[in-house]
C-alpha cells in the first residue's frame, strides 16, 4: 500500500486467487499501475512471468521476497523432521528467491536496485521446533551476504519483522491466542525508512531500526 500510494508500478502474486484481486483492486484505488500474477515462486516459469510482466513496465528497482512457507505444524524436532518436507521448505525460502533474483539481475543492474528478502529471529537464534523454518531463512541470509559481495553495485537487504500476525505465525502456535503480536502494516514504515536511506547491504532488524 505504501509504494501504491507513491505511484509506483507493482507487479504482485499471491497462490489464493482471492486474496490476489483483493489487494490488486486496493492497489489499484490508489492509482497504481498494478500487474497481478497467480502463482507459485517455486515453479520456475512463473518466475519467468513476474520477470516479464516487470520488463513490460520497462525497470525494476525493488525486488522483495516475501514468500515463505513455514513447514509442518506443529512444528517438529529435527530429528523426526521429515526430509521431503524439509526439502520444500528450502526450495520457498532460500531456492525460489535466489532463482527469482538470478532472472531479475539484467533489470536490476540497470537501475542499481535493491532486493528485500523477509528473514526471521529464527535465523540467528536456535529455538526449539524451529530448525527447518530457521535453517532455510539463516540459508536465505546468508545467500545475500554473499551476493552483496559479488555484485556491489546493487543492495541486498534481509529484513527481519519480529513476530507478526499472520497466518503463518498462528500455524507455528496452534490453538495460542497470538493477538498481542503487531499486524504487518506495523513495520511498513520502518521498512520504507530502510529502503529511502539507501543503507549499505546488510540483515536488518525492524525492532532496532525503529529505536
Amino acid at each position: 500500500m505504501s509504494l501504491a500510494r507513491d505511484q509506483w508500478d507493482l507487479v504482485i502474486d499471491a497462490r489464493r486467487p482471492e486474496e490476489l484481486e483483493k489487494v490488486r483492486t486496493e492497489l489499484s484505488s490508489l492509482g497504481a499501475a498494478v500487474s497481478a500474477l497467480l502463482g507459485d515462486v517455486s515453479d520456475a516459469m512463473h518466475r519467468g512471468a513476474l520477470v516479464a510482466a516487470t520488463e513490460a513496465f520497462g525497470s525494476l528497482n525493488l525486488l522483495v521476497n516475501n514468500a515463505s512457507i513455514l513447514g509442518p505444524s506443529p512444528l517438529p524436532a529435527l530429528e523426526s523432521y521429515g526430509i521431503d518436507e524439509l526439502r520444500d521448505v528450502f526450495e520457498v525460502n532460500v531456492l525460489a528467491p535466489l532463482a527469482l533474483i538470478q532472472l531479475a539481475l539484467p533489470l536490476l543492474r540497470k537501475s542499481q536496485g535493491t532486493v528485500v528478502s523477509l528473514s526471521s529471529d529464527a535465523a540467528v537464534e536456535a529455538y526449539e521446533g524451529w530448525g527447518g523454518y530457521g535453517s532455510s531463512k539463516a540459508a536465505l541470509d546468508h545467500l545475500h551476504r554473499v551476493l552483496a559481495e559479488e555484485i556491489g553495485d546493487l543492495r541486498f537487504y534481509s529484513f527481519d519483522p519480529g513476530d507478526m500476525r499472520t497466518d503463518m505465525h498462528q500455524a507455528a502456535f496452534p490453538g495460542e491466542d497470538i493477538s498481542d503480536r503487531p499486524e504487518p502494516e506495523a513495520v511498513v514504515p520502518v521498512l520504507r525508512a530502510l529502503l529511502d536511506s539507501r543503507a549499505a547491504s546488510g540483515r536488518y532488524r525492524a525492532s532496532e531500526l525503529g529505536e
